[in-house]
């Protein structure tokens, strides 16, 4: 693995956005992998290491997460930057020619890559949906807008750990060293010894600006053309069955996986979640 920062603008001014990249530079197939709301591009080590020898794998940290610097004004936490900083990361993994990109997207990383491939002349030749869909209810969004921009903070990094798999259940059954990974890399230690979660508060915005409202997302999805992978954790709340299932029959046809004794989202730790996406991304 190698870690690399490429420079972002926003109307408030240049930002870096932080990278991991897995795999030969020099091969032409990019599969990039984008996170959810809070989390991080090291969520995908484990995907990552079983694609390298395949792929070359690159998974940013959006901005206001991980290692990626936080925005000066917090207005812009949003889809249309999140699009501009991702245009910018391709440029760079593209410079040298053409690119064959492959998009894995989890939750809010799927959002941005159903935008990205339904627009004319986009790259994303397949695309993988992580538990994220073309609906994204209003009970979802109000339970997520309870947690995130809190910042809590704790006395140490187990409390941390207990503090992750508490709002993470959802997530499904991880072995210990699992949620420590989860963990470690969702946390950062502060100038005090104590720890806090590694994102900017100010991406909670969205949520306080006024009521929550359903997503509705179709007019996008009916405009991709690549082939596309939905995943979906048998017991999410924000990728509902109904919507599920109407996405395999309109549109592209989405191949519909589901994973049972999961909530929102399927984390792609385990070899059965890896397995299914490694399959679709190599057919």
């Amino acid at each position: 693995m190698q870690e690399h920062f490429v420079q972002c603008l926003s109307p408030s001014g240049f930002h870096q956005m932080h990278y991991t990249e897995w795999g030969q530079r020099a091969n032409p197939r990019i599969v990039v992998c984008v996170h959810g709301l809070t989390r991080n591009c090291r969520d995908f080590d484990a995907l990552a290491q079983s694609l390298e020898s395949h792929f070359r794998v690159v998974c940013p940290d959006i901005v206001g997460r991980g290692q990626s610097e936080w925005l000066a004004d917090k207005q812009h936490y949003g889809l249309p930057q999140y699009l501009a900083d991702i245009n910018t990361l391709l440029a760079r993994l593209t410079a040298d020619g053409p690119r064959e990109i492959r998009w894995v997207g989890t939750s809010m990383g799927g959002m941005i890559g159903m935008l990205l491939a339904s627009l004319p002349g986009t790259p994303v030749r397949k695309l993988v949906l992580n538990d994220v869909g073309t609906l994204i209810p209003k009970a979802s969004l109000e339970r997520i807008g309870k947690y995130v921009g809190k910042s809590p903070t704790f006395a140490t990094l187990a409390d941390a750990n207990n503090y992750v798999r508490y709002v993470s259940a959802s997530f499904g059954p991880h072995t210990d060293a699992q949620w420590d990974h989860l963990t470690r890399h969702n946390a950062m230690q502060n100038a005090d010894g104590t720890w806090a979660m590694n994102y900017d508060p100010g991406i909670a915005l969205p949520f306080q600006a006024g009521p929550i409202q359903d997503i509705e997302l179709w007019n996008y999805y009916d405009r991709i053309h690549c082939p596309t992978l939905l995943l979906r954790g048998a017991n999410s709340d924000l990728l509902l069955k109904d919507t599920a299932l109407a996405m395999t029959q309109r549109g592209v046809k989405a191949q519909l996986v589901e994973f049972a004794g999961i909530g929102h989202a399927p984390m792609l730790q385990s070899e059965d979640q890896i397995a299914v996406v490694r399959d679709f991304l190599l057919s």
